[in-house]
């Protein structure tokens, strides 16, 4: 690419970028209407199971730790979203206490 194609390039992912970020506020100004409310409600729930099976797709439940750091993971990251009722702190606990688990205990 030349040095004007690639300029033109970064013009317009900026400008869709920008569209994109506005246009939700600019369509609904006067309020979102309920099915798109009830997006909002359920879709950040339905984000984290998905996110789940995701990650454990791939275990291997007959072989090795059995599947025992995710299962940990899994109850670290399900028992603080009860206690904190914060989603990105139980995710990041459940993490680091995978990766821990992983790294430093089933060795």
């Amino acid at each position: 690419m030349t040095v004007i194609q690639q300029i033109i390039t970064v013009l317009v992912a900026g400008a869709a970028t920008v569209l994109t970020r506005f246009l939700p506020f600019a369509a609904f100004r006067h309020g979102a209407p309920r099915y798109i409310r009830y997006l909002g409600d359920v879709l950040p729930g339905a984000v984290f199971g998905l996110l789940v099976v995701y990650c454990v797709k791939d275990v291997d439940v007959m072989g090795g730790y059995h599947g025992a750091p995710e299962a940990i993971g899994i109850l670290i990251t399900a028992l603080s979203y009860l206690w904190r009722r914060d989603m990105l702190t139980s995710i990041l606990a459940g993490t680091l206490s995978y990766m821990v688990l992983v790294n430093l205990v089933f060795v």
